[in-house]
Parts: C-alpha cells; sequence; structure tokens
C-alpha cells in the first residue's frame, strides 16, 4: 500500500533563493506519515490515545531536485518494515515525473511515558496490513 499526499508549497518553506529549505521535507514526510496511518484506519492521535508513540530514532533524506513556491508536490509514504519494537517507513517527494527527493524514517515503539514498549497486536496487524505483497510471477 502506498499513500499519496498532495502539498502545494508555501512561501514561508522557501528561502532566500526561492527554494524549499532542507528541513521542510521531514515535515512533509511526517504529513505522508500520518495521513498514511488514517487510511489504514487509525490516525496517530489513535495510537496516542491508546498510550502508543512511535518516536523517530532515525531520518535521512537524498535531495534530487528544487521545489520552489506554489508549486503542488506529492509525497508518497509507505511502510517498508513493521515489526513488535519498530517502524520503518520509506517516502518518495515527486513533482509531476520528477523525484525531488527520497527519504526514510525509522520509529521505534514506546509508551506515554517514553519508555520502550511493543505495539499491541491490533496495532502491529493494521500497520502489516501495509507491507508490500510478494512480487508477481
Amino acid at each position: 500500500m502506498e499513500s499519496v499526499t498532495e502539498i502545494r508549497v508555501r512561501y514561508a518553506e522557501t528561502d532566500a533563493m526561492g527554494i524549499v529549505h532542507h528541513a521542510v521535507y521531514p515535515v512533509w514526510m511526517e504529513l505522508g506519515r500520518s495521513d498514511l496511518l488514517r487510511e489504514l484506519g487509525q490516525g496517530y492521535a489513535d495510537w496516542e490515545d491508546q498510550g502508543v508513540r512511535i518516536t523517530v530514532a532515525d531520518l535521512w533524506v537524498r535531495f534530487r531536485a528544487p521545489a520552489r513556491y506554489d508549486e503542488l508536490i506529492q509525497v508518497r509514504t509507505r511502510v517498508l518494515e513493521a515489526g513488535r519494537r519498530r517502524i520503518r517507513f520509506g517516502y518518495v517527494v515527486h513533482r509531476g515525473e520528477t523525484r525531488l527527493a527520497e527519504g526514510e524514517t525509522l520509529h521505534l515503539v514506546a509508551g506515554a511515558d517514553g519508555r520502550a514498549r511493543v505495539l499491541p497486536d491490533s496495532l502491529l496487524a493494521l500497520v502489516r496490513r501495509a507491507l508490500p505483497g510478494p512480487e508477481p510471477t
């Protein structure tokens, strides 16, 4: 499963050169991740209501081409790995057919107190629904 989030680049997201600042891409990735969870049937706020947090342990972004003010971009988000203690998401940012960036985030499961926990069975099953299926033969 892949979620697609459309975003119109805001002026405040650009730097003095008119290019989207690099710090904006992780924010867009978060929007994509939130949309994906919502599309699966439980938004992140629902997870928090159950006492579950997924804290960012690692994040990387590779930049390919600049995005600029007022462009319409798409963040494609997918689950790459889903386990009891960690979830890894992948992202590709596009403007039409042009790949602007790609990245990943690794999240560790924690409770509301910030201490390590395991993902409840119901949420693990939910996230695993988004994992890619076997390749067609």
